[in-house]
């Protein structure tokens, strides 16, 4: 079985399994908004991870019209989104781990693990 982070896509597969032209995925690239990795041939080769990042993208700008400068932002405010959860949950632990304070009490429905969708509401 495969990891969610082993590249082993190449670029061909993947636009034809997310129906989009190779040019794009390059594009996203020169954009920054994926990175594959890359074999000793310089060539691409897309994970499962990269594959999910590429279909979150497609919904941006396909479904909802938000443009890649954009759907750079989203992705960089969702990244720090989860570095912040998981400083909170280092600083939770630690704070468990020195006896400090008993957590468990603590519910705060801000600050949950999981995964965001944005929902645009029509007029």
């Amino acid at each position: 079985m495969l990891g969610y982070e082993e590249p082993v896509y190449l670029i061909s597969v993947v636009a034809k399994v997310l129906t989009i032209h190779p040019q794009t995925l390059r594009q996203y690239e020169r954009e920054g908004l994926i990175c594959p990795s890359r074999t000793d041939g310089k060539m691409r080769l897309y994970s499962q991870r990269d594959m999910d990042k590429i279909k979150m993208i497609q919904r941006l700008t396909r479904d909802l019209g938000v443009n890649l400068a954009g759907v750079d932002i989203i992705i960089r405010l969702k990244d720090k989104i989860n570095a912040y959860e998981d400083e909170i949950e280092e600083l939770k632990s630690h704070l468990v781990d020195t006896n400090k304070s008993d957590l468990s009490t603590v519910k705060n429905p801000l600050v949950k693990r999981e995964s965001y969708e944005i929902i645009l509401f029509g007029e």
